[in-house]
């Protein structure tokens, strides 16, 4: 199934309102559907990627509560050890571990949120609104503990603009509002997400500086048919450049960029060309302003985290861009 899309806002003040409307917490984490068979369970990113391995401990957590031929939509996070935050980068760490994996998963267990189901005993739910969908998953989830958990939901406008102000210091990007007379999936206007930041994933096929010690992330995104430069990064700091060359490996393939591109807006001196140092692409989550021309960011972007549950080929150009 196609991974959900939803506007992206700004504020709780823009929440929808009505009895049509449903509010939930958005987490920062794996979005993660999981589904459950006769032979086992398996994980996937909204995007394709199987993450079962990774996510073994919430496999086995789900084999155990979940009857075979369900299908659930959720989102894999993990707490930090004191249980006041999410820990994002924990999770993280599960793509750059390695043999080390079995480690991280003992020191930080995920737990997997759950908000939709799509498949109840091997028969297809996603027609049915999310008004009915929302009770059978309220009565699979009745013996549930964690790691395995109902995502909270309610109609109650008021308190989901008390989510958004004050679940941050948890860790909670913002609020979702959804529409209980809608199927799955649901167009734009039937999920809006509100969120603290306005961030887009791009697609990371260059930077400057060497891979061991990164200094500015070149960014791009499909323009055309082409994987398009569409800005650059600020400065990384030397903590963040560490962690991301664990990210940042040789191309297997021709690079989609040049060796150098013109000074311009790329924070060379006036004529001087900057040499890019190409990398394997990867997937790489930003904030940006507004200032777009059509085909590049004017301003500096803010490098937040690697996606590297995203595979390149997956990242589209996003729809408020398309103008």
């Amino acid at each position: 199934m196609p991974p959900v899309p939803a506007a992206a806002l700004a504020a709780p003040g823009m929440l929808p309102t009505g009895k049509a409307w449903a509010y939930e917490m958005k987490y920062d984490g794996w979005r993660v559907r999981a589904k459950t068979t006769e032979r086992g369970v398996t994980l996937w990113s909204r995007h394709g990627t199987d993450l079962t391995e990774r996510l073994r401990d919430l496999a086995a957590v789900l084999e155990e509560h979940v009857p075979p031929g369900f299908t659930l939509d959720g989102e894999a996070i993990v707490w930090s050890p004191d249980g006041g935050r999410l820990d994002f980068e924990a999770l993280q760490r599960r793509f750059t571990a390695g043999h080390q994996l079995p480690q991280v998963i003992h020191d930080h267990p995920a737990t997997f949120v759950v908000f939709d189901v799509l498949t109840v005993a091997g028969h297809d739910t996603t027609r049915q609104p999310l008004r009915a969908r929302r009770q059978l998953l309220e009565a699979l989830a009745e013996t549930w503990a964690p790691p395995l958990e109902l995502s909270p939901q309610t109609t109650d406008r008021a308190l989901a603009e008390e989510w958004f102000r004050t679940m941050p210091a948890a860790g909670i990007e913002g609020v979702m509002a959804k529409r209980l007379d809608e199927p799955y999936p649901a167009g734009r206007r039937a999920w809006v997400k509100v969120k603290h930041r306005d961030s887009i994933d791009v697609i990371c096929a260059a930077i400057t500086g060497s891979r061991d010690h990164p200094r500015e992330l070149i960014v791009g995104l499909p323009l055309d048919g082409e994987l398009g430069i569409v800005g650059r990064t600020g400065t990384l700091t030397a903590r963040t450049a560490k962690t991301l060359t664990q990210h940042l490996h040789e191309p297997l393939q021709e690079p989609p960029w040049p060796d150098n591109i013109p000074s311009g807006q790329w924070g060379a001196r006036r004529g001087e060309p900057v040499a890019l140092t190409h990398v394997e692409p990867i997937v790489v989550e930003i904030a940006a302003d507004t200032a777009w021309d059509g085909r590049r960011f004017r301003h500096t972007l803010r490098y937040l985290r690697p996606r590297p549950e995203v595979a390149a080929a997956d990242v589209e150009l996003p729809e408020k861009l398309q103008r």
